[in-house]
């Protein structure tokens, strides 16, 4: 946001008149501008995808700004499911420009893909997507490194959807990946290629006993890929700090959860990115200044999917009616998630690491019917009590919850809009748990659907 910068003691010398005006100039400017990044406050899976979709009709740009197509957001648009991998979220409300950062890894044949799934649905994203240059690729090699590399893990397998999401960003690290601006240079494209290849071949066939692969196959395929994407791509960093000196509202749009940030998460059991709300900044090339608020979302119990420490988890039929009745399978694999009551250890770390403004609790009809519900407030490990989130993984895998119980409600929350109609019960419970991570609901999400919400508070001014 620009402004005059005026010294404290000029102020004090200004008109009572004059000083208001400035102020007001100063709060027009603020609300003229709102750039809100949403984020997971759990390990994934907490619904961002309707949130975002939600909150996207007060938005011009939805970014995406970390990940792979190893993240699925779900939304229920009347009786269609559409579940998005890369393709920005926003992009299903009409006239919304959606952008592909540089943060994330992206697999050209998935994109593809879901460019003509949208288009099958009528959707068209035509003069309406981006995507970064700088965009870092994910290769053939990196789905297969990525698949032989889990297999000899045994128990400890980080639970990787073997998409090639680490391996790219592996490489991305290394300085030897390939950009999206790479494809346009074949001559540059080839060579780092054939470079990177003599060394995976190696591993493949030494290591892990695979087949490699051969240069030429994946250059012309990849050159494919570039001239049918090629209309998308541009300096989205450029792009995304020309709207909003323009006045434009952005959303950015996180993949995953906090706590499988590569620094912040459960590691070594996370993803290989920043998916907490620092990330957007180095994930798009918008500066921390520019940004106003952060939008944490959380189910109203927690999932996690594959391997990983879970103090709060469920086992047994609790976790099987929570799993059934929240339809908890994962949206890009299929896999059954681990179902537990709320930790609020976890959410209030991610309350204070991301300076999160507020809160959209989603999946809240899921505990319709339950006599009663739960809250981790503590861990015991070793005989102690923390009511702090420990970083080692050993005492996160030998904790057990310290739980509160609240009283359940019997009245169905499914398609409620106004917080006054919500049960009692639910209410209550609503109002611990916003005080127990320190953070203020905004957001109540009473079903998948996209109408079915309350909504306390929007960040986005009207237009």
């Amino acid at each position: 946001m620009r402004t005059n910068t005026i010294h404290p003691s000029s102020t004090l010398r200004l008109t009572s008149k004059r000083r208001n005006s400035i102020i007001l100039e100063f709060l027009k400017e603020w609300i003229r501008q709102m750039n809100l990044i949403v984020i997971g406050t759990q390990w994934g899976d907490e619904g961002k995808g309707k949130i975002v979709d939600l909150l996207s009709e007060g938005a011009d740009y939805v970014v995406r700004y970390q990940g792979g197509h190893n993240a699925g957001h779900t939304i229920v648009i009347g009786e269609k499911k559409i579940v998005l991998h890369l393709i920005p979220t926003g992009l299903l409300q009409p006239g919304k420009a959606g952008v592909i950062g540089n943060g994330v890894v992206i697999d050209p044949k998935a994109l593809l893909e879901e460019i003509a799934v949208l288009s099958s649905e009528g959707i068209s994203v035509t003069g309406r997507l981006f995507i970064s240059e700088a965009a870092h690729l994910i290769m053939p090699y990196h789905q297969r490194i990525d698949l032989e590399s889990e297999k000899t893990k045994g128990p400890r397998k980080i639970g990787t959807t073997g998409r090639g999401i680490g391996p790219a960003y592996a490489d991305k690290m290394a300085r030897t990946g390939i950009r999206v601006c790479d494809l346009y240079d074949p001559d540059l494209f080839r060579e780092k290629l054939k470079t990177n290849l003599i060394e995976v071949n190696l591993i493949l066939e030494q290591v892990y006993h695979a087949a490699g692969f051969d240069v030429e196959k994946i250059f012309q395929e990849y050159l494919t890929y570039a001239e049918k994407i090629k209309p998308y791509i541009t300096d989205t960093a450029r792009l995304l700090n020309t709207a909003i000196d323009n006045g434009k509202h952005l959303l950015f749009e996180g993949a995953q959860g906090t706590h499988l940030d590569v620094d912040h998460g459960t590691y070594p059991f996370v993803t290989s990115s920043n998916s907490a709300a620092g990330g957007a900044c180095t994930g798009t090339g918008v500066g921390p200044t520019r940004m106003n608020e952060v939008l944490g979302v959380a189910k109203a119990y927690t999932t996690r999917v594959g391997s990983g420490p879970f103090p709060s988890e469920l086992k047994g039929e609790m976790e099987e009616t929570l799993r059934k009745k929240g339809s908890e399978f994962g949206a890009t694999t299929g896999r059954p998630r681990r179902c537990g009551w709320f930790d609020v250890l976890q959410v209030r770390h991610t309350v204070r690491i991301n300076h999160m403004t507020s809160l959209a609790v989603t999946k809240l009809d899921v505990l319709d019917g339950f006599p009663e519900i739960s809250i981790c407030v503590g861990y015991q490990v070793n005989g102690q009590i923390l009511d702090e989130m420990p970083t080692d993984l050993k005492s996160l895998e030998q904790a057990t919850p310290v739980l509160k119980h609240f009283s359940g409600w019997s009245e169905s929350t499914n398609g409620v809009t106004s917080y006054e109609k919500l049960p009692h019960n639910a209410r209550i419970y609503l109002e611990a748990l916003s005080q127990l991570v320190g953070c203020r609901i905004d957001i109540v999400s009473t079903s998948s659907k996209r109408g079915e919400t309350i909504v306390l508070r929007t960040p986005f001014p009207t237009h």
